[in-house]
């Protein structure tokens, strides 16, 4: 278990060498100003990375805060657009050529000319239809459209599936939902034993126990917000989170946690909150 620092410059190896930063902006549920706004306000905090995907309908609203904050004053660093990290999702598993289609029009409506990760955004469709979907995003790397590949809510049999089918690429994530609560160890303890790296959404559990007594106790002992706390258990996990918020003052808070270590001890006690709490979908048993 990690035990160093942390902070949004920070990134992390995946398995085909690339590099990506540790903590992401999440635009779940967000449209128009509310999405350019947020996006602006953690590229000007120092955010690298924003997670969007086809179904949350705002690829365009992203890639275009992202180009506007590059050609402004505030991007005082001299930023490029090689230094952002943007990535979509696959809206359904459906045929090789709908899912080839698909990618190219998340490349278009970003405007960022290609999409730094592309994930499957589910197992729904069953294994003939995510096989032909893995290999439209293996295609789409070659042809330049995408950098990475990984997949969203794959459960182990699903991830046995991919690896088994010897893919020309090796899925290099799997976004899932993992925080404190639902810690899914089965799922990630496969993806760790397979060089996959854990991207955990939903990492705040969407501030269904920000209350709970020993998240409480915990951030008053480290001198930090329940979120903060959650995020540093994500990170010290070596797992990539993706905390979602649209105000200015907490966007900065959940990037600002490389002022304290919990300690391991803590880390288990938080371990042992887990009680598979589904805040969202929960598609890593499907057939």
């Amino acid at each position: 278990m990690a035990q160093k620092s942390f902070s949004l410059s920070s990134r992390v190896k995946l398995a085909n060498g690339r590099t990506m930063p540790q903590i992401h902006l999440g635009v779940y549920l967000t449209r128009g100003k509310e999405t350019s706004d947020a996006v602006r306000w953690a590229l000007e905090a120092g955010y690298r990375a924003v997670d969007s995907a086809q179904m949350y309908h705002n690829e365009h609203d992203v890639g275009k805060s992202i180009l506007e904050f590059l050609s402004s004053k505030a991007n005082t660093e001299g930023l490029k657009r090689e230094d952002i990290h943007f990535t979509s999702k696959l809206a359904s598993n459906t045929s090789y050529e709908a899912a080839r289609k698909a990618i190219k029009q998340s490349v278009r409506q970003c405007g960022l000319g290609y999409i730094d990760l592309f994930l499957l955004h589910s197992p729904y469709g069953g294994k003939a239809k995510r096989l032909e979907c893995w290999k439209a995003v293996e295609d789409a790397i070659d042809d330049g459209e995408v950098r990475i590949g990984g997949v969203s809510n794959f459960g182990v049999k699903h991830l046995q599936e991919l690896l088994a089918s010897q893919p020309r690429v090796h899925p290099a994530v799997n976004q899932i939902e993992v925080h404190p609560f639902n810690t899914r160890t089965e799922i990630t303890s496969f993806c760790r034993e397979h060089d996959i790296t854990v991207e955990a959404y939903a990492p705040l559990a969407r501030a269904l126990r920000m209350n709970h007594p020993t998240i409480k106790t915990l951030s008053k002992k480290y001198s930090c917000t329940p979120a903060q706390l959650m995020i540093r258990w994500s990170l010290q996990h070596d797992f990539v989170p993706l905390p979602k918020s649209v105000t200015k003052e907490r966007i900065v808070a959940n990037g600002d946690v490389g002022g304290f270590g919990i300690d391991e001890e803590d880390m288990k006690t938080v371990d042992n909150l887990d009680e598979y709490l589904v805040t969202d979908w929960d598609p890593v048993d499907c057939d």
